[in-house]
């Protein structure tokens, strides 16, 4: 599996990217390894007279992988991602990134048990929704299209400040396995964070999933 992921930041003048947020995601597990790879690597500080100066750019993360799939001592099947190569990365002037996009603080914890959930701010008022910059299909089981099966399940999530999402919480249930189905799409969705007061910020949503037989 390769995929290529395209990100704003902001190189500062010791070249640490200090902001990020998607541009152009690809909406699988590869997206978090591209901002894994983004955030902590270094660059190259760009100069205004001579002097190291904080420059925007557009960041593209190519990456190679391949899926391995496991089974857990219960029998669950997952999927786990290995890189095949080192990522490359290439830059590209800010300016051919959308007027919208807003540049997200780079204080993601995805990955690090240690890092407890953030607070989140509840939408309305002065912090604007988290708008959906990516979606799958959630697919319909077997067992809910012989029983035909037809309704909505919803979850609570949190959508960070990079736009991931997060804390899935079930709220809602169809069973028949559509509530996992509907899980793994949500999981692969990607939004513009929401924000307040011009900065993002992590919020709680809920998300509902219609399955229709037809």
């Amino acid at each position: 599996m390769d995929g290529k992921v395209i990100f704003s930041v902001l190189v500062d003048s010791a070249g640490q990217p200090r902001n990020l947020m998607f541009l152009k995601p690809l909406g699988n597990e590869l997206d978090k390894f591209a901002l894994q790879v983004a955030s902590t690597d270094r660059f190259t500080p760009g100069t205004q007279d001579g002097a190291p100066a904080v420059i925007g750019q557009t960041l593209e993360v190519s990456l190679q992988a391949c899926v391995e799939q496991t089974k857990d001592d219960a029998g669950n099947k997952s999927s786990l991602y290995r890189l095949r190569a080192q990522p490359s990365q290439a830059f590209r002037p800010l300016a051919d990134s959308p007027e919208e996009a807003v540049l997200a603080p780079n204080n993601w914890s995805w990955g690090n048990p240690e890092v407890s959930a953030p607070e989140t701010d509840k939408v309305g008022g002065s912090v604007k929704a988290p708008v959906l910059l990516k979606s799958v299909q959630a697919l319909y089981t077997d067992a809910a299209r012989k029983a035909r099966l037809h309704g909505s399940c919803a979850f609570s999530i949190v959508v960070d400040r990079n736009g991931l999402p997060q804390n899935f919480r079930l709220i809602k249930s169809l069973d028949f396995g559509l509530d996992q189905n509907a899980l793994d799409a949500i999981g692969q969705y990607r939004f513009k964070p929401a924000m307040r007061d011009g900065e993002p910020v992590p919020a709680q949503i809920n998300v509902e999933i219609d399955f229709r037989l037809y």
